[in-house]
């Protein structure tokens, strides 16, 4: 009970299988028969395909189809879906072109799926790829973002000038321009929030076998929630119930969002299955990953704050021009707008925000949701803002979060975008932030530092995240034969330690040992609906449906205690795993019920079982904020940055494991770290091609370049769940990225640096200093 109580920093239960080799990842399952897929891919950014000859491939021994879109059009495949559909400010919808499974008479960017070879070996599949003959027409491509809605620029598609995808707004334009005519301050800044390529440890890998007795499909696959795959396969693919899929999720080795979406690969396995009849498996390589795998950010904003005399926030301004790359993916329109917007205004009380976003094409991997999903890019534009606004304004920069910060007295709180906050006391972990970091002392520190040559400066954000996700969520929780507690979740963990939590949970409320309990995820057959991992929903979601399916269990268990103890239901109690007769020693333990009432039920008895499932209604999201300082050093003969302190203090609510918690965040910061100094998605604008299209190019943060991160838990309860916990697993990525930038800009404004724009590489810090000089 102890061990796995709430609160406790218990280790993870699932890590002792991980780490002794023992996990199932898709590509580590096989079948009977399985062939191999290989996906050709564009070599180009744009061009007409005007024929595709495949007859030498298929004669390639071993190769048993080469698929294009002809085949797939002859047997009424469709097409693969955007989710979101916006109107633009006059209106009008938004422009959503087709997306083929497999290009169809085109190609819009490089990586482009143009044909699936299937054979015995990936080796023959591959030998079979290269002699593919197609005709390729080029034509000009834009991957620049800035340069996308000029005249002239190349056009992706016919139906979108300019490129624009879609012209969306939000907030109350008329006060905002009221507001920043009588600000007596102003300040505008352009921020770019550069192009990420996700790099999960696991790559996708797409296996599918199809029974035709039955006219199902099973697709192993590594995805954040299967059946939301299942449903687009079913709906907008195959034109068939989504309930002929089968959608197992197995181990998955990191999602971050991008293993939320369907992808071609997903059909194309379907699709030779059933053709087929045989199990076909693709597993991507990591190179094929960078053309393939949808990316993140990829953003272009100018924001602009008011201030009045005293320092005192008016209204927030922007304009963000956000690339949704050569297609529309799953989600990719509600990033930056709904999901972008919804935290423009922080934990700052604005008295009004207005937002213009602008979805532009360009011939480039779609983009999509990744870590914190247009919630990063919007905390990273207000947090620089803020400090531009302090050394224009000659306001100390804490001083200004100070005055702008609603009071714990003012929650519930609605912004002018309409959210409402009904928990915070921003104030109190800004504090314990600046003590933990010893804010005060940091003068000494940089004229330490100087006297080694080396530039120091420090940087705070404070972010607030809104988390996201399905309405709903399922719980079950069966009491099996072998007497374990089976607990079935619809969330889908990818190595955040979901399953520790859940027995947590589950220890908590059935008083039952935590060594009993196994969690159970990730197959759409015997778990019926679930809303999956994303938007640091899992913890509060997945937690309320497991404490009402809880209850319904204890309910059930007075029943079932009153019929094996010959009582009366109400003269029957629940106290720490055990029900009894009140006022008597009498009763018996959880498991033992479950076991005697099972048996009993064996032997032809009428009576009450434990097992329960229940869906719980999620009324509202959660708004987890902290205070995120970087310190850092810069060598101004290199350029290089360092990163030498670290601190975070973060309000989650309660934290059911303050281990895990800390964990989330470290491995958030280090992302964060990473889009800040170091990853830098490089189109050749000429060509088109992806130069960093590797890790020789494109560069991940190490280990040996992050201090220790230091990580404080301030817990102001939510109020709107019961568990009063606020989701914790973007927050990471959310805050480090401005604090980092803040603290390169602050140790080189002594020299006339201002400002910056990731990734801060050092040959750009470098020239920066230059430039300066």
């Amino acid at each position: 009970m102890t061990k796995f109580g709430l609160a406790q920093p218990v280790r993870r239960v699932e890590d002792p299988r991980l780490l002794k080799g023992s996990g199932a990842y898709t590509d580590d399952i096989t079948l009977p028969g399985t062939v191999h897929g290989v996906v050709l891919r564009s070599p180009y950014a744009a061009a007409a395909i005007t024929s595709i000859d495949t007859a030498a491939a298929k004669a390639v021994p071993g190769v048993l189809a080469v698929y294009t879109i002809a085949d797939l059009k002859a047997d009424g495949i469709g097409d693969l879906p955007c989710l979101v559909s916006l109107k633009n400010r006059d209106g009008s919808e938004q422009v959503s072109p087709r997306r083929p499974v497999l290009a169809d008479g085109a190609v819009r960017h490089v990586g482009e799926p143009v044909a699936f070879i299937v054979a015995e070996t990936t080796k023959a599949g591959r030998d079979a790829a290269e002699l593919v003959e197609i005709a390729y027409d080029m034509l000009p491509s834009i991957t620049d973002l800035a340069t996308a809605m000029d005249a002239g620029a190349a056009q992706v598609w016919d139906s979108a000038p300019k490129n624009v995808c879609f012209d969306w707004e939000i907030g109350q334009k008329e006060k905002t321009e009221a507001l920043f005519a009588q600000a007596a301050h102003v300040t505008r800044l352009t921020v770019v929030n550069n192009r990420i390529v996700v790099s999960s440890l696991e790559a996708r890998a797409a296996f599918a076998d199809y029974d035709a007795a039955t006219g199902r499909w099973t697709l192993r696959t590594n995805t954040q929630g299967g059946w939301g795959i299942k449903d687009m396969l079913g709906q907008n693919i195959f034109n068939v119930s989504p309930d002929q899929f089968r959608v197992i999720t197995p181990d998955v080795g990191g999602g971050f969002g991008m293993k939320l979406f369907l992808y071609p690969e997903h059909a194309l396995t379907c699709y030779a299955a059933r053709k087929l009849g045989r199990p076909v498996k693709w597993a991507s390589e990591r190179s094929e990953a960078f053309l393939s795998d949808s990316h993140g950010r990829d953003n272009i904003t100018l924001g602009e704050i008011a201030l009045d005399k005293d320092g005192k926030f008016l209204a927030l301004r922007t304009r963000n021009v956000a690339n949704m790359g050569a297609y529309l993916s799953n989600f990719a329109p509600y990033i930056p707008t709904m999901a972008g917007t919804s935290v423009l205004a922080s934990v700052y009380g604005f008295q009004t925000v207005y937002a213009n976003v602008i979805g532009v094409f360009t011939n480039t991997v779609p983009v999509d949701a990744y870590r914190g999903a247009g919630r990063p890019e919007a905390n990273y534009l207000v947090e620089r803002l803020i400090d531009a606004a302090a050394r224009e304004a000659g306001i100390d920069r804490v001083e200004l979060r100070r005055r702008n910060m609603v009071t714990p007295d003012a929650m519930p709180h609605t912004t002018p975008v309409g959210k409402v906050y009904d928990s915070g006391d921003f104030k109190v972990v800004l504090e314990h932030g600046l003590k933990m970091m010893d804010w005060a002392g940091f003068e000494a520190r940089r004229a330490e530092a100087a006297r080694r040559g080396k530039r120091r400066g420090i940087g705070m954000a404070y972010y607030l995240e809104a988390t996201g996700g399905a309405p709903t969520e399922r719980a079950e929780i069966r009491f099996a034969d072998d007497g374990f507690v089976d607990v079935y979740v619809g969330t889908q963990s990818t190595g955040q330690g979901h399953e520790t939590a859940y027995v947590q949970l589950t220890v908590d409320r059935l008083g039952v040992p935590g060594e009993k309990v196994r969690v159970k995820q990730g197959d759409t057959d015997t778990i019926p609906t679930g809303g999956g991992t994303g938007g640091a929903r899992s913890l509060y979601s997945e937690g309320q449906a497991i404490l009402v399916t809880a209850a319904a269990v204890i309910e059930k268990g007075k029943k079932a205690a009153s019929e094996a103890l010959e009582a009366a239901p109400a003269d029957i109690v629940f106290e720490q795993g055990r029900f009894s007769i009140v006022g008597t020693d009498r009763g018996m333990d959880i498991l033992t019920l479950a076991a005697t009432q099972r048996d009993r039920a064996a032997k032809g008895a009428d009576v009450t079982t434990l097992d329960a499932a229940e869906v719980a209604n999620i009324d509202a999201h959660t708004f987890p904020n902290g205070c995120h300082i970087a310190e850092v050093e810069v060598d101004p003969d290199t350029g290089e940055v360092a990163m030498v302190r670290y601190s975070v203090s973060d309000d989650f609510g309660k934290a059911v494991n303050p281990l895990i918690v800390r964990g989330q965040v470290h491995g958030g910061v280090a992302q964060g770290f990473g889009q800040a100094v170091r990853e830098n998605t490089v189109y050749d604008p000429e060509s088109g091609q992806l130069l960093a299209g590797s890790f020789m190019d494109y560069a991940l943060p190490r280990a040996d370049e992050l201090p220790d991160i230091e990580v404080d838990l301030i817990e102001v309860p939510c109020a709107s769940n019961p568990l009063g916990v606020k989701g914790a697993g973007e927050a990471g990525a959310v805050g480090s990225p401005p604090a980092v930038m803040n603290a390169i800009v602050d140790a080189l404004t002594p020299i006339g640096v201002t400002h910056l724009d990731m990734p801060a590489t050092p040959e750009k810090v470098w020239k920066a200093i230059a430039r300066a000089a």
